[in-house]
């Protein structure tokens, strides 16, 4: 398996046990209902990533920039997906065991579900809450050691792929129904994704490198964001609607998209594009194609999960600082910094709780 920069190789190269893998979610972490808050109204932030202890990484959720561990720091651990349904706040992630294998859980308020037994390796990428069913999507990995696509409603598994070929999870969208999870598959060549209620939709041929990395849903229109390498061995970010791609750059750099939200007839995608030496990533949002910068590329940056309520756009991620990333969460390109930038610290998921 070849490794491609991508927001899963954050999460599984976090901890040298998980190193075989590339698997954060975040996200594929999408909110794309948009009330609109009003002076009655209150509105909270939740961010999810994590923050080293100088040995380990502490799974953390933070609500209005305020930090919640959800880990003690024995072990490492890591959080890629945050929701809330109405009082409680679910995060999805892993931890690492004793044996150093990465166990997919869910915390509700704080108190971790095991999804997986802690034989294999495995960990969730998103999470999804529908009345009172909870979903999150994630990969384990089979005797074999290849990745295997699921999605657990409600702690229950269901495989997405038959594990011949490494495959992955990158977002799930609950539409009616429907149960929606974007991700891609290993061949030869990375091949992007999507499910519907299990059925395979590809989106890129297997002819060259291509990841799904976020899903939306608007009635029977799907939309996906993610991105293909061109001939050129550069990553070009796209967005697909129904299966048709629109590239958003010119694969001059390297370019990603991670996230994708509706807004009536509006698109909005974020992601990241590099400098002209692929130094230095720039943090953008594209709306309906046209990319607005919230980093001046002076310092790397990188984001992996948008969340859009009324007119506002909040952007989760993370920028260095020269010597380490500093987790932070940008409001209509204006950034707040979630940790001091004394430890590595990483921001992977993003959701707005108007209320």
């Amino acid at each position: 398996m070849r490794l491609l920069l991508n927001r899963f190789s954050v999460l599984f190269l976090a901890t040298a046990g998980l190193a075989v893998m590339i698997a954060c979610g975040g996200g594929g972490s999408v909110t794309t209902a948009s009330p609109v808050p009003t002076p009655s109204t209150i509105t909270d932030v939740y961010v999810a990533g994590y923050e080293s202890n100088g040995t380990k990484t502490v799974a953390k959720v933070w609500k209005n920039g305020v930090a919640t561990s959800l880990t003690d720091g024995t072990n490492d651990a890591y959080t890629s997906s945050v929701v809330v349904s109405g009082s409680d706040v679910y995060a999805g992630g892993y931890e690492t065991n004793a044996a150093g294998k990465g166990v997919a859980k869910v915390w509700k308020n704080g108190v971790a579900t095991s999804l997986s037994d802690g034989t294999q390796n495995a960990g969730v990428i998103a999470v999804a809450v529908s009345g009172s069913d909870v979903y999150a999507a994630a990969y384990e990995l089979n005797v074999a050691g290849k990745a295997v696509a699921k999605v657990w409603k409600n702690g229950v598994a269901t495989s997405l792929s038959d594990g011949s070929k490494d495959t992955y999870v990158s977002s799930v969208v609950i539409s009616g129904s429907d149960v929606y999870v974007s991700g891609y598959e290993f061949g030869t060549k990375y091949r992007a994704m999507y499910w519907k209620n299990s059925a395979v939709t590809y989106l890129t041929d297997g002819t060259a490198d291509g990841l799904a990395e976020s899903l939306a849903v608007s009635g029977s229109d799907v939309y996906v964001a993610g991105y293909e390498y061109s001939a050129m061995g550069r990553a070009i970010a796209k967005a697909w609607k129904n299966g048709v791609a629109t590239a958003l750059t010119d694969g001059s750099k390297f370019a990603r998209t991670y996230s994708i939200a509706l807004s009536g007839s509006d698109v909005y995608v974020q992601g990241s594009e590099s400098n002209a030496t692929n130094s230095i990533y720039t943090v953008k949002v594209w709306k309906n194609g046209v990319a607005t910068s919230l980093t001046d590329g002076t310092k790397d940056a990188r984001a992996y999960s948008m969340a859009r309520i009324g007119s506002d756009i909040y952007v989760a991620g993370y920028e260095s600082n020269g010597t380490k990333n500093i987790a932070k969460v940008w409001k209509n390109g204006v950034a707040t910094s979630l940790t001091d930038g004394n430890q590595e610290a990483y921001a992977g998921a993003v959701f707005v709780n108007v209320h």
